[in-house]
């Protein structure tokens, strides 16, 4: 399969590059590109913080852990309880 991929202007990356490693362009790209998605993969994700905004966190009893609970009782607190 054939990819078109457009490098910005400030990309550096071409037959020098590809023959210093005594390898073809393509190559060279497919192998650059997927070493940095291992090592994207190997970082720690960032820790994940929960912004509210104009109060002092989620309202009480709420457990955003739990977001189809959630649904649930806005969904009964709109339609009521009961089946179809």
């Amino acid at each position: 399969m054939r990819t078109t991929i457009a490098l910005g202007a400030g990309m550096r990356c071409g037959p020098a590059d590809a023959t210093a490693q005594s390898r073809d362009v393509s190559s060279f790209i497919a192998g650059t590109a997927e070493d940095s998605l291992k090592s994207r993969a190997q970082a720690e994700p960032r820790p994940f913080r929960l912004n509210t905004v104009g109060g002092n966190g989620p309202l009480p009893g709420i457990n955003l852990d739990r977001p189809r609970a959630i649904d649930e009782a806005d969904d009964e607190a709109r339609f009521g309880r009961g089946g179809v």
